[in-house]
């Protein structure tokens, strides 16, 4: 299971007892897997954000969301974020994922693009007032 790809605590746990294990011998080995370092949530949501980030554009709300719904504390959620964005350029980053809907550069032409550009923004966790900020760079004139 950890071969694939890095898991949280609680995805572990959970996938484990969807296959009906003792939730005794769940709990044994998920102890035994922290002592070997083979779960480790901090390393867990590190990687997560790194991802969201670099590969997905999304912004600091979306990744602290997608950290959590990985069963992932809020504390170390807001952690890992704060290290991320800390390094990152989040203006650039949104500008980047507004590049993304933006095809070839064009402008931002009427009111009802203006919203549906803000609502998918504001869904990918970018801040309000910078969304705002970004598309009235962007828009025509």
């Amino acid at each position: 299971m950890l071969a694939r790809r890095e898991l949280s605590e609680a995805q572990v746990r959970q996938r484990l007892l969807r296959r009906e294990h003792d939730p005794h011998l769940v709990d044994e080995a998920i102890s035994r897997l922290k002592d070997e370092r083979a779960i480790d949530d901090v390393r867990v949501a590190e990687a997560i954000a790194r991802n969201e980030t670099s590969l997905r554009k999304r912004g600091r709300l979306r990744v602290k969301r997608k950290i959590e719904s990985a069963g992932i504390s809020s504390s170390l959620a807001k952690q890992a974020t704060d290290e991320m964005f800390a390094d990152l350029d989040a203006d650039a980053l949104l500008d980047a994922a507004l590049a993304r809907r933006l095809r070839h550069g064009k402008a931002i032409a009427d009111d009802r693009e203006f919203n549906r550009l803000y609502r998918y923004l504001i869904g990918q966790g970018f801040e309000s007032d910078r969304v705002v900020v970004a598309l009235k760079r962007h828009r025509s004139t």
